[in-house]
């Protein structure tokens, strides 16, 4: 039995408080807590002066146990209560694994499932997923939340699993009007399709679904461009599960507040921040805390927090929005000169002529760093001409001068395909 939404913003606000509190209560039974949650008033949550007190908790923190110390520091369940464990997100680091009961998998299913009406996906609607099929939440509980909705799903799985060729011949077989993937991914489908001559603009995907990776303007509209379709954004985290999605105003993602509480921070003093200001995003889980109480978890991401936006529909009325502020610490510095990896995407998805490309960092002949950027070029297009251009743009742009390296359609597909998150930005310094 699907649990409704809330029938208003003021009945959000009661589950809230009534939630935050049990929360609590189920964080002073974990070890790691002890003497940390002392002389907070669990009858006054509400108040944001008492629930600045509770610590903010991250990944880090977690990473500096091993799993068996995480199992008896923060899992406050018993080993037959745990229905599943899953992994944590993320391209970096050593991954996390965490238990979750058979209430917080429920709970999990409903606020994947809710991605499908706020999006405009409905019965009867038949989704190719391309997210890993496994231990990772995402794929799996994505795809079993569709059936709660009655919205058909295809279980493909990422292209090291499927490879994106036979993706391809399930797409243009099964006609799916949806694509679910990591917008990296989508974008590797349609250059594979477009190195063999496949117009996927004209083809049956009218809806793509993108999570895990920052969503740039340019990355949206050149995936809006070569798929013919209408781009979605949602968010999500294995810490709490997806948390929200865009409406058809694209212009932040919708949170259930009923579900997760969250909060802009200022990461130095712990203070919630003022609507429209930018801080780091923490959220506390209300209903699917059952094994792991996380309070105020700190995902990293930087955000900021808006009441109302411009979409319209029940989702929209509802729930408050975020949006992020597409901070990063990814880099590249050659030759003192600092080149941002989410400036450097922007600009080269901006180009209509230039399918995909990777950024590498090597050494040259002379013992130089240099920054190769190998690209496939759209079929048709002048070749000489653009490499021309690019690299006199990337001078103008970000003042290096470029080693620019041409790859047959399809090469950069078959080698990201491998990979969880495709390796844009490679480091092959000797």
């Amino acid at each position: 039995m699907l649990k409704p939404l809330p029938k208003s913003r003021q009945e959000i606000r009661a589950i809230q408080s009534e939630r935050k509190k049990l929360a609590f209560q189920r964080a002073k039974q974990a070890p790691w807590y002890k003497g940390k949650l002392t002389g907070i008033d669990e009858d006054k949550l509400d108040d944001p002066q008492v629930w600045q007190r509770i610590p903010i908790i991250d990944k880090d923190t977690l990473r500096r146990m091993s799993h068996a110390e995480f199992m008896e520091q923060l899992c406050i369940v018993k080993p037959e209560e745990i229905a599943e464990y899953w992994r944590s997100g993320g391209a970096t680091g050593v991954p996390l694994f965490y238990p979750r009961t058979f209430e917080d998998v429920k709970y999990g299913l409903l606020s994947w499932g809710r991605s499908f009406p706020c999006i405009g996906i409905e019965p009867g609607d038949l989704c190719h997923i391309s997210f890993p099929i496994g231990i990772h939440p995402a794929g799996q509980i994505w795809a079993r939340s569709a059936h709660e909705f009655g919205v058909g799903m295809l279980w493909v799985g990422a292209g090291n699993a499927v490879p994106s060729a036979a993706q391809l011949d399930l797409i243009l077989s099964l006609k799916p009007a949806v694509l679910i993937a990591m917008s990296s991914f989508a974008l590797h489908l349609a250059n594979l399709a477009d190195s063999k001559n496949i117009d996927l603009a004209k083809g049956p995907v009218n809806t793509v679904v993108c999570s895990a990776e920052t969503l740039s303007e340019a990355k949206r509209e050149k995936l809006t461009r070569m798929w013919g379709a209408e781009v979605y954004d949602v968010f999500g985290m294995s810490e709490a599960g997806l948390m929200g999605a865009e409406g058809n105003a694209h212009d932040g993602i919708h949170i259930w507040s009923d579900l997760f509480y969250v909060e802009t921070v200022d990461i130095k003093t712990g203070e919630q921040l003022p609507e429209g200001e930018v801080g780091t995003f923490c959220v506390t889980p209300l209903w699917t805390g059952h094994a792991t109480p996380f309070l105020r978890w700190n995902s990293g991401d930087m955000v900021s927090f808006h009441e109302h936006g411009k979409s319209k529909g029940k989702f929209a009325e509802l729930f408050p929005m975020i949006r992020h502020a597409r901070r990063t610490t990814g880099f590249f510095k050659i030759r003192g000169v600092n080149i941002n990896h989410a400036e450097f995407e922007d600009f080269m998805f901006g180009i209509p002529e230039i399918n995909d490309f990777q950024g590498v960092l090597v050494t040259d002949e002379s013992g130089l760093e240099t920054l190769r950027v190998r690209v496939e070029i759209k079929r048709g297009a002048a070749t000489g001409k653009i490499v021309k251009a690019l690299a006199g743009k990337v001078k103008r742009t970000f003042e290096v001068n470029p080693e620019i390296q041409i790859l047959d359609l399809g090469t950069l597909a078959k080698a990201f395909e491998s990979a969880i998150k495709a390796p844009r930005f490679v480091d092959e310094r000797q």
